[in-house]
């Protein structure tokens, strides 16, 4: 299945369309006609006639089917004598002449069948110095497009000034294809499609193997890097006239790709949002990298800007985080766009829709996400906080400051919205940041990087945050123990599983969030239920929802068991059980109570007490976070000071096991480990600590001459 692309966005509102055809795809071998290529075009431009779109055609193909005309004339009216002379070249133009009746022949006979009219629109290069002739072009195909006609252009070489069709290239269009991209902007076209021989652009000439096929060139990285081969064997400029056209179009406002011709539903493709060819676009720059680093490049880069940062004040660090939530609501209606094309790509794929869910950005996500920023940023300063202050002796003092730890690998999975929370955080930590997201939110993750980068003054430098956009640069990133000091993984279990088990840098993360609430014989049942459903509720996919609800069994004889379920069916929960609550209920019974339902499913399972819960959490549970409900506070007590999780809430839903919501600004991830963070992670998550000593000449001598007192100094806020 071919993937949905950019091109989408743009895909949905195109009405007028300008199709170019090469002369490669319009003729075969020997200069004839490729009748078979040539009917899959007309039958595809027909079916966008008659579903409403108004197509334009240029086709080049005249000269060259000229040219093979006359020489078979030429052939048969020559006799034995003349054909053992030297062959003079036929003349271009009378090639052009000849061919371009041919052409519009086997058009128009086509478009007949298809019970579609088409019209031949004959120009030359002088005509659009004349005003009135563009006043009239523009009346003329908006009156055949008014009509359902397809209009089909060609330079009229035959009378053209040109010196030949072939050599000269001035003029305000000098080809075929740089006549389509002006008639695109005259004509106020919505889609610019440039069909060729080969499936677009490529970095070298697409016969080298190691040449890659470029899906959206970025003029800034691509206009020095490209080497092209030779020009078309038939036509008049090849790949080279092509990029030319299509940049000019593009930067004047009119999408452009370069497909190939060969296959018969690359239109429909194009226009379905497809990944096919190689897009023009003058936004482009904001979806693909301008340049290309290896991995310890990026990681070295992110390190030299983050020591700058470090170097700068709390109020510019400040200042660049209120930028980027200023920045964040100011492209809120692009990164919806964007967002919308992951979304759509997901559910065309098949995703589940827990994973669905997780992608989508709103506006108001999206200014959720700006206040969090903005909360961060009138946090007190995290680095260099002095957190113990010591005399070592007479004149000699110690002190322990927070510092940040260096650079921060995070791979995370479906969830854009992380990218920011991430970066920010890393922002007011003063860290370097890595970041790889899943491939389901690509284009999201692309445009919230370039605007959080755009927003970081130069002086810092953009490369504090880079983004990875191969999964097959994770591997060399995990090798990196060196220049990389922290891995964070924010996905399924079998990410982090494999991230721990492929490198020596340190590791935080949780695997699962299998979270528990237990509803104790004493709870309030208002209560009760209302912490239950919005455990379940409130975000179904995420990773501090509610996965199983454990039940006093004194709970069954008073209606209490048979309300919760209620609570939770009535907004559509499917509920598992364990052994007991399956056979109580008449409920399925779940495979496994160690599963992370991720959407609005959960297991269900009646215990004998308190002490029955506790013992169920620490087998099945993932000590994320779990809750108890009662209104017995020694019960309570108990669960808060027994229950191994990184939080234990009373009479609290799990949902509140979140950094923004716990004060920290955002959170980097929640840690379920018992080393450095657990919990939700936040700045200080993101810190270490290092030693600052100030003394006035000191030293060892072992130990003699100096009197050690290690007193404890106040430490002044």
């Amino acid at each position: 299945m071919e993937e949905l692309d950019r091109s989408r966005a743009f895909a949905r509102d195109v009405k007028r369309i300008v199709v170019k055809v090469g002369t490669a795809v319009v003729t075969g071998k020997g200069g004839r006609l490729a009748l078979g290529r040539l009917g899959a075009l007309c039958e595809q431009l027909a079916e966008l006639n008659s579903d409403g779109f108004e197509v334009i055609l240029v086709s080049s193909g005249a000269v060259g089917l000229g040219r093979q005309r006359l020489r078979y004339r030429q052939l048969v009216n020559s006799s034995f004598a003349d054909l053992q002379k030297p062959q003079t070249e036929l003349d271009g133009k009378a090639c052009a002449g000849v061919g371009q009746s041919s052409l519009m022949a086997y058009y128009e006979t086509m478009f007949d069948q298809l019970d579609v009219t088409a019209a031949q629109l004959l120009v030359n290069d002088s005509s659009f110095r004349d005003k009135d002739f563009r006043k009239q072009l523009n009346e003329t195909v908006k009156s055949m497009l008014d009509l359902r006609v397809i209009p089909i252009f060609n330079e009229n070489d035959a009378i053209s000034t040109r010196r030949a069709p072939y050599q000269d290239s001035s003029g305000i269009f000098w080809d075929n294809d740089s006549l389509a991209a002006l008639l695109a902007l005259e004509l106020k076209a919505d889609l610019l499609i440039l069909l060729s021989d080969v499936e677009g652009l490529y970095t070298g000439p697409p016969s080298d193997p190691n040449s890659k096929l470029i899906h959206t060139f970025v003029k800034e990285k691509h206009q020095d890097e490209i080497t092209f081969g030779d020009k078309s064997r038939l036509g008049r400029g090849g790949m080279t006239a092509k990029v030319k056209a299509a940049v000019n179009a593009a930067y004047a406002g009119i999408p452009v790709i370069i497909t190939s011709g060969y296959s018969a539903e690359n239109i429909d493709k194009v226009l379905r949002g497809l990944r096919v060819g190689t897009l023009f676009h003058q936004d482009a720059r904001l979806w693909a990298p301008i340049t290309d680093s290896s991995a310890r490049d990026m990681a070295v880069a992110a390190r030299e800007s983050s020591r700058k940062l470090q170097a700068s004040s709390s109020e510019d660090r400040k200042q660049i985080l209120l930028g980027i939530a200023d920045a964040l609501e100011a492209n809120v209606q692009i990164i919806k766009a964007e967002n919308e094309l992951d979304v759509a790509a997901a559910q065309e794929a098949g995703l589940e829709e827990s994973l669905v869910a997780r992608l989508v950005m709103t506006p108001g996500k999206i200014s959720s996400l700006a206040a969090s920023v903005r909360q961060l940023a009138e946090m007190e300063d995290p680095i260099g906080r002095v957190l113990k202050k010591t005399e070592v002796a007479d004149g000699l003092v110690l002190e322990k400051t927070s510092s940040p730890l260096g650079v921060l690998l995070i791979v995370f999975e479906s969830r854009p919205d992380a990218l920011v929370q991430i970066a920010s955080l890393a922002i007011r930590s003063g860290n370097g940041l890595l970041l790889k997201g899943g491939k389901e939110a690509r284009r999201s993750n692309a445009i919230l990087h370039k605007v959080i980068t755009d927003a970081i003054p130069e002086t810092v430098g953009g490369k504090l945050i880079g983004l990875v956009t191969s999964r097959e640069e994770i591997p060399d990133l995990l090798k990196l123990d060196d220049v990389i000091d922290l891995v964070i993984p924010r996905g399924s279990n079998k990410l982090v599983s494999q991230i721990k088990n492929t490198t020596k840098i340190p590791v935080l993360g949780h695997a699962d969030g299998i979270c528990h609430v237990y509803v104790d014989k004493s709870c309030n049942l208002d209560m009760a239920k209302r912490i239950v459903s919005d455990a379940k509720l409130d975000y179904p996919a995420a990773c501090n929802a509610m996965e199983t609800l454990l039940v006093h069994k004194d709970l069954e004889q008073n209606a209490v068991l048979n309300e919760l379920i209620f609570a939770l069916q009535s907004n559509g929960v499917t509920l598992y059980g364990g052994p007991r609550a399956s056979a109580i209920l008449n409920i399925p019974e779940a495979r496994t109570f160690n599963h992370e339902y991720c959407s609005k499913a959960c297991t269900v399972e009646v215990v004998e007490d308190v002490y029955g819960a506790i013992d169920h959490i620490h087998r099945h549970g993932s000590a994320h976070t779990d809750c108890i409900v009662t209104e017995d506070h020694e019960v309570a007590e108990l669960f808060l000071r027994q229950v191994d999780s990184a939080a234990v809430f009373h009479n609290a839903s799990t949902r509140f096991s979140d950094g923004f919501r716990f004060g920290l600004g955002a959170e980097v991830g929640i840690s379920t480990g018992r080393i450095h963070a657990r919990g939700p992670v936040g700045v200080e998550g993101l810190l270490t600590t290092r030693w600052i000593m100030r003394g006035h000449g000191q030293v060892v001598d072992g130990d003699n001459g100096i009197v050690y007192t290690h007193q404890d100094i106040p430490i002044q806020t």
